[in-house]
């Protein structure tokens, strides 16, 4: 069974391409607040949310990898799309001018795959890429990634499988981490070693840094691929 293990990245769009009317219902709340310093860090903090929901933002990058071969590539946004020496000759970076190109070019590469592998992608990264295709009119390969949640296959989203589908809430056993806290547990070199983060992808953006947005999610999908490893080792078939 060929499995691709994949993660995103994503990039709040500039307030300017919303009309008067989303603006206002995106941060309608701030109506109900009188204290300035309170409204201001309550705007604040919509804004940084804005980078999470699809209507309201891109996907900047997209990385995956071969979970048997352990090849792959990793397709990103960029200014400049002039070849690059890869640092790492596992993967191929490839730069895409719109988002439009990029999403085309996963879908064309995921429908080779039986299975996908993502840490909390049925929460995030699938819905996303979902929904962005649909506004942007691209052909979606792959329709079945959200199916029936207690099964892993087609898609194993290890959030879910080393929570048991969140079994015991946030204060049990089993309570769902992030994979930077699930990497120090067995042993994984963490993705934010290097200090990046995914919250550092708006301003990474801003600055032209998109090798170095594309290289976080590198790692962030190494990572993923590693605790899958783990996963099917010690924990596939727990019921």
């Amino acid at each position: 069974m060929a499995t691709l293990v994949f993660d995103i990245e994503t990039s709040a769009l500039s307030p300017d391409v919303l009309d008067e009317d989303q603006q206002a219902y995106l941060f309608r709340e701030l109506d109900s607040l009188e204290d300035p310093e309170a409204k201001e860090k309550r705007r604040e903090h919509l804004t940084r949310m804005m980078s999470l929901w699809p209507l309201t933002s891109q996907c900047v990058c997209i990385a995956m990898i071969n979970a048997d071969t352990r090849k792959g590539q990793v397709l990103y946004l960029a200014d400049d799309f002039e070849a690059e020496e890869d640092s790492d000759p596992r993967v191929a970076f490839i730069p895409f001018p719109d988002e439009q190109e990029l999403l085309g070019e996963f879908w064309r590469v995921a429908k080779s795959f039986n299975r996908i592998v993502t840490f909390n992608g049925r929460g995030f990264d699938v819905p996303f890429i979902y929904l962005r295709s649909a506004i942007l009119n691209v052909p979606i390969s792959r329709k079945d990634w959200l199916g029936y949640r207690f099964q892993t296959s087609p898609h194993c989203d290890l959030a879910e499988q080393l929570s048991f589908y969140n079994v015991s809430g946030r204060e049990g056993a089993a309570r769902r981490f992030n994979l930077d806290f699930y990497c120090k547990v067995f042993g994984i070199p963490s993705p934010k070693s290097q200090g990046v983060t995914g919250m550092d992808v708006g301003s990474l953006m801003e600055q032209g840094r998109y090798r170095d947005i594309a290289a976080y999610c590198v790692r962030d999908v190494d990572a993923t691929r590693e605790l899958f490893a783990i996963w099917s080792e010690r924990l596939e078939g727990i019921k």
